[in-house]
């Protein structure tokens, strides 16, 4: 197994590196920083839901001047059109030829800023590139520059002028988590870091495509034994049975979580995954995957539904795992 552990050190030194960096701006919020380098470990999208003044944008801002990889911030507007995203084809009067013009969704890392005020017409061209790293225009399909990241933004309180997410647009996002307000100390030295800064910090880059793309593949080698395996379609079989849910984790949803418990389990230096992963997990992949009879409702009923089905299903015994 020293091979394995030989490409954790590798995944675990890079992460430690965004951690090191990003913490240079965002203060504490070190299980947040964590899901975010999951995602971007696992090749997946993030979506960061909290009210105004948290530090959602400067959270993504942070991890994308981290990496030495093209960086789009498009801030979402009513009036924003799908071809404003994705590039148009316009005709050149000096060689009587079309020319393609990309959009700002030819870049590597997105940051897509109050998603939920676009039309659903302007969310639903980020898809194909969220899903199959591609765009279509005008019959011509494009290929995405690897690795490629959304980060999306949305205020769940205020709902005037916006246009919630449809579960396909949900789907698409690996994890959704929340940042919520610092503690005390937290807001102290936030203070002090950004009196007379104008809140302004600048960063450097530790990372860039090729660490990235390694580090992806990487965590493809960690370990999981069937037993976990079984463990986490347990858990989604659950969710479809449940009498509280209309439509439960669908077998992409484990694949999605599969990929996250690899990254994670890597970030935390192991080279095998335990069941402590997909309990740590579950919440932020699968939670925004559920529909419950209760959709509209303000308390979190697919989080309580999960943690109700955590405390039920047994946990496989971690006996063996390091050697999976």
């Amino acid at each position: 197994m020293g091979w394995r552990h030989g490409i954790v050190e590798q995944v675990r030194a890079l992460a430690q590196s965004l951690r090191d960096n990003i913490g240079r701006v965002i203060v504490g919020k070190g299980e947040e920083v964590d899901l975010l380098l999951t995602a971007l470990l696992a090749g997946g999208h993030v979506l960061l839901e909290d009210v105004p003044g948290t530090g959602k944008t400067l959270l993504a801002k942070s991890l994308a001047a981290s990496l030495d990889l093209s960086f789009q911030r498009i801030q979402f507007t009513p009036d924003l059109l799908p071809s404003d995203l994705t590039g148009i084809h316009f005709y050149n009067q000096k060689d009587g030829e079309f020319h393609f013009r990309p959009g700002p969704l030819f870049a590597q890392v997105i940051l897509a800023d109050e998603i939920n005020r676009a039309t659903p017409r302007t969310q639903a061209s980020l898809l194909e590139c969220m899903e199959e790293r591609q765009i279509s225009v005008d019959g011509k399909t494009l290929k995405l520059e690897r690795p490629f990241m959304v980060m999306a933004t949305q205020n769940p309180v205020d709902n005037q002028g916006t246009f919630p997410l449809p579960d396909a647009q949900m789907d698409r996002f690996m994890i959704r988590m929340k940042l919520g307000y610092p503690s005390s100390r937290e807001g102290v030295e936030i203070l002090k870091r950004t009196a007379g800064t104008g809140g302004a910090t600048d960063i450097g880059r530790t990372a860039g495509a090729a660490d990235v793309l390694a580090a992806q593949r990487l965590c493809e080698d960690v370990a999981i034994g069937d037993d976990l395996l079984a463990y986490i379609v347990s858990l989604a079989e659950a969710t479809r049975n449940h009498p509280e849910v209309l439509l439960g984790v669908s077998p992409r949803g484990t694949q999605v979580l599969l990929r996250a418990c690899r990254a994670y389990a890597a970030l935390q230096g192991r080279s095998y995954v335990l069941p402590d992963d997909i309990k740590t997990l579950l919440l932020p992949v699968c939670a925004h995957r559920l529909v419950t009879r209760k959709r509209y409702s303000a308390d979190d009923t697919a989080g309580r539904i999960l943690q109700e089905l955590l405390e039920q299903i047994s946990v496989p015994s971690e006996e063996g795992l390091e050697g999976a």
